[in-house]
């Protein structure tokens, strides 16, 4: 991709859950949107939330992305 040409983005709302941190959670939906979207060139976090377990402690971790590929 070269940079300073005109191009044009879409964006799309992703949930990534991982049982393990916040951080595997995005890389577990980014690993998925890979898969199901071409060009895809970045990405935001717009939300962190969790699932508490019974005992108290963190059950799972839930990221929202928005991830922007490049329209052909």
């Amino acid at each position: 991709m070269t940079y300073g040409k005109e191009r044009v983005y879409k964006k799309v709302e992703v949930i990534g859950v991982s049982p393990n941190s916040i951080d595997e959670a995005i890389k577990v939906a980014l690993h998925r949107a890979h898969h199901s979207l071409e060009r895809i060139s970045w990405f935001e976090v717009e939300e962190v939330r969790g699932h508490v377990n019974e005992a108290g402690e963190v059950g799972e971790y839930q990221v929202v992305l928005k991830v922007a590929f490049n329209l052909k």
